[in-house]
């Protein structure tokens, strides 16, 4: 039996030239003109897999995908939008609302069957997982050696070198996957409309960079910058989702890192709301201390004047002026663009 597609999309030679391609390919194809007409199809015939025009009369996208999402039947056909538009703000919405991925309008030919088939073969994986015997599923809940298993999968990934200053990713960039830093220093940023860089999140070695991205299917919404030479290594997004289906504790994992993420930012927008400047300076340079590999914890601190003022979200002649304050206060010694931390005690018990 054929696999069969859904298309609801407005535009004709959008929906016939799609259809075309996908029945010369092999697959069953329903077209439908409007939204009303498409979920009508879609309860009627239970299609393999769906794609879906957001803007369009009588009902849109969104309206469509959320009564399918709604209705048991329909609940998990995979679903894929057809936007015109590249704004994340829609792209975010039909995530959010249960969409399995997004084609930009014009799309190629290889493009829509990628995107088909990508998703065709993840529901066969899930459908071939969870129709396993009771007692193979039982046994899920002990499924606890992902970890062993994942060390063991990353030690035989090819490592990426990444020169300092060298972007990994770029805010809008398609999410790949998950990137494991094997060496050197990560920092995430965001840029502001006046062109400032507020930097939110430092990573080294054995740290996770893009979870977020990889595990909503978005584009970045950072931008990843080495701050030294480094290296990683990619885990993508398909290797990632075979480790989440198969075993309780990746997941277990990645919900610890991005809680910790979590509480991390939330405690800097706190200090950057309520700490006087010395107190976030001294917050800053605590950070990059407990970034610091264990066997070098008394070697000096290498970072620009420029990623300080980016983290404590203040002017570089700011951080100039306090770290002067501070070396006079037998704080730090500086060394050129190296600082080294005389009193740990007293830069943690700083007052506000």
């Amino acid at each position: 039996m054929k696999t069969r597609i859904l298309i609801i999309e407005d535009n004709l030679d959008i929906r016939e030239s799609s259809a075309e391609i996908l029945e010369l390919s092999g697959y069953d194809v329903m077209q439908a003109p409007d939204g009303k007409v498409g979920v009508d199809l879609a309860l009627q015939h239970l299609p393999d897999l769906i794609l879906c025009d957001i803007m369009m009369p009588e009902m849109d996208g969104f309206g469509v995908l959320y009564l399918l999402r709604k209705n048991q039947a329909t609940a998990t056909i995979p679903f894929i939008f057809l936007t015109a538009k590249a704004e994340r703000v829609d792209i975010r919405k039909g995530m959010e609302m249960g969409a399995d991925d997004y084609l930009t309008k014009p799309f190629d030919d290889m493009e829509l069957l990628v995107a088909v088939e990508s998703r065709l073969t993840k529901k066969q994986q899930l459908q071939d997982f969870y129709s396993q015997p009771l007692e193979n599923l039982g046994n899920l809940a002990a499924s606890t050696g992902g970890l062993d298993q994942l060390q063991q999968t990353i030690a035989g990934l090819k490592v990426r070198q990444v020169k300092k200053d060298q972007f990994l990713f770029q805010e809008e960039d398609t999410a790949k996957g998950i990137y494991l830093v094997v060496s050197g220093r990560f920092k995430t940023s965001k840029t502001a409309d006046d062109g400032r860089e507020l930097i939110t999140g430092l990573f080294s070695k054995d740290e996770y960079l893009g979870i977020e991205a990889a595990l909503l299917s978005e584009p970045y919404t950072d931008n990843a910058v080495a701050m030294e030479n480094s290296a990683v290594c990619l885990l993508t997004k398909e290797t990632v989702e075979a480790f989440l289906a198969r075993f309780t504790d990746i997941g277990q994992k990645f919900i610890q890192i991005l809680s910790q993420n979590i509480r991390e930012k939330e405690a800097r927008l706190l200090h950057m709301a309520y700490h006087s400047v010395r107190k976030r300076m001294a917050d800053v340079l605590l950070t990059l201390v407990k970034q610091q590999p264990a066997e070098n914890a008394q070697e000096c601190l290498q970072v620009s004047r420029e990623d300080m003022a980016s983290m404590a979200g203040m002017a570089t002649e700011t951080v100039s002026r306090i770290l002067s304050d501070f070396t006079q206060e037998k704080l730090i010694l500086k060394k050129g663009r190296l600082i080294q931390i005389l009193d740990l005690a007293r830069l943690t018990n700083m007052k506000n």
